[in-house]
């Protein structure tokens, strides 16, 4: 019995050994095929194509894997620039998820001054062009190694697009996508690197119509009924219910159509709304209230308002279990350094931000690793990568992308994301990933861990329903 013990003992510095081998490797791989995936994500960004209508970034990832034999299933869930990419066959399953779409409004150059390169045009000031590519990059290394050592089990890198408000995985999980699925994995540009656990909220949103009736404003303004005014009666009522919500609600809208000419009384108006808050619950409420101001506008104004569900998700399930592992992945690839004229770009960049009270230490934020931290309150965003980690067990990082202390969804981003900064803090993403993904096919006791996780999480009598309902995907979300 004691020589089996010895025995066992000797294998474990020898299995670790193999190990470490298989991770330089996996990681050396993608070093040398970095320049490759800097341009794949360059013309992604170059692209600029916004939800539902990312039909060349959504086929240059496609393409990719399939040239690196992946089979790969287009137009899933009804969403045309969806796909599921697959190798391998047998459990475990393993996701990993891309996203490529761009935000609109958010046009710009590579210079770190605001400069449109089509004014009014999109922009990645998400990053994700980094984030579709970093993630199919991180695929193709982990397939090349399961096709070198024979591994069982299948790899997936899902297509995801429309996530800045569209909600294009809510459908897929929706449509029973990931009800097989082991564990999955997935990134986001950000200011710094980090695995750390934080709550992402839930929300909800919407257009809200509302419909009048066209008079000439001087000549006959009684014959009218103003649907901007409709409009107008529903954000002020909000804007007032604002002070009688839970604090952490966050409550946005944006007046889409309000008319064509100010001697016209608008026969139609448009706002979309969102609503958020870490507590799903909390969000119906609000939402409930936010119809009943809209339905109180109309009948104040003497309009018609009808109003569309365009999107809505979870707030994050988070999983400790494969947190940690990805974070002990993110110190073994760690971070990198800026070249001088890296840094001296993002100087230029820091020196455009409104607020210059905190700017955070250029070097300090991209060749660090954040501590790993779990955040059980507040809330910075929302994303539907919420709904799959109700039905799968997830993970995520950060990788620094941006220069740091730059504002989401801003032209800066724009700019970083289109630059080698981006592409940097990509492979940085595209490492993490891949030996996380390794780790998973080689620990079924990781595996099981997170899955346990998982339904302790959901709580006995948890069952999947969209909080978009049963509505079609919202494919014209982003058209004019």
């Amino acid at each position: 019995m004691r020589r089996l013990i010895l025995s066992a003992c000797c294998c474990l510095p020898l299995m670790a050994t193999a190990q470490n081998k298989d991770k330089k490797a996996i990681m050396a791989s993608l070093d040398q095929q970095a320049p490759v995936y800097s341009g794949i994500a360059k013309k992604i960004w170059q692209f600029a194509e916004v939800g539902y209508q990312e039909e060349k970034s959504s086929a240059l990832l496609q393409s990719t894997l399939q040239q690196e034999g992946f089979t790969v299933k287009a137009g899933i869930a009804g969403i045309p620039t969806a796909f599921i990419a697959s190798y391998g066959s047998g459990e475990p399953v393993i996701g990993i998820l891309a996203e490529y779409d761009a935000l609109p409004g958010l046009s710009q150059t590579e210079d770190p001054e605001q400069k449109a390169v089509v004014p009014g045009g999109a922009g990645h000031g998400c990053g994700h062009n980094l984030f579709g590519t970093a993630s199919v990059a991180a695929g193709i290394s982990v397939k090349n190694w399961m096709k070198a050592h024979n591994i069982k089990g299948t790899l997936r890198v899902y297509g995801c697009p429309a996530e800045e408000g569209g909600s294009g995985k809510v459908y897929m999980v929706r449509e029973g996508l990931f009800n097989d699925v082991t564990a999955v994995l997935h990134w986001h540009p950000g200011n710094d690197n980090s695995a750390g656990i934080a709550p992402w909220m839930a929300n909800k949103n919407a257009k809200f119509r509302f419909y009048g009736a066209a008079s000439h404003a001087a000549g006959a303004p009684e014959k009218g009924r103003s649907a901007l005014d409709g409009v107008e009666a529903m954000d002020y009522m909000v804007n007032m219910m604002r002070e009688h919500v839970p604090q952490d609600t966050r409550i946005h809208y944006v007046i889409t159509k309000g008319g064509d000419a100010p001697n016209v009384v608008p026969a139609f108006a448009e706002v979309y709304y969102y609503v958020r808050h870490p507590d799903m619950q909390v969000v119906k409420d609000v939402w409930e209230r936010v119809v009943k101001a809209a339905e109180g506008a109309a009948l104040g104004t003497g309009t018609r308002m009808q109003y569309e569900v365009i999107g809505g998700v979870y707030n994050m399930l988070p999983n400790e279990t494969l947190s940690r592992m990805v974070d002990s992945n993110l110190h073994i690839v760690g971070g990198f350094t800026y070249t001088a004229a890296e840094r001296e770009f993002a100087k230029k960049i820091q020196s455009t931000y409104v607020d210059k009270s905190h700017i955070p230490d250029i070097d300090k934020s991209t060749s660090t690793v954040q501590p790993f931290v779990i955040e059980t309150s507040g809330g910075i965003g929302s994303s539907d990568v919420a709904d799959v980690s109700w039905v799968a067990p997830t993970a995520g990082m950060s990788a620094a992308t941006f220069v740091p202390g730059s504002s989401g969804h801003s032209w800066q981003n724009v700019a970083a994301a289109g630059s080698t900064i981006g592409a940097k803090g990509m492979m940085v993403a595209a490492k993490t990933l891949a030996l996380t993904a390794y780790d998973l096919f080689n620990s079924p006791q990781t595996l099981q861990a997170a899955k346990a996780e998982l339904k302790q999480r959901q709580g006995p009598s948890f069952k999947y329903e969209a909080m978009l309902g049963s509505r079609a995907p919202a494919l014209d979300y982003r058209k004019k």
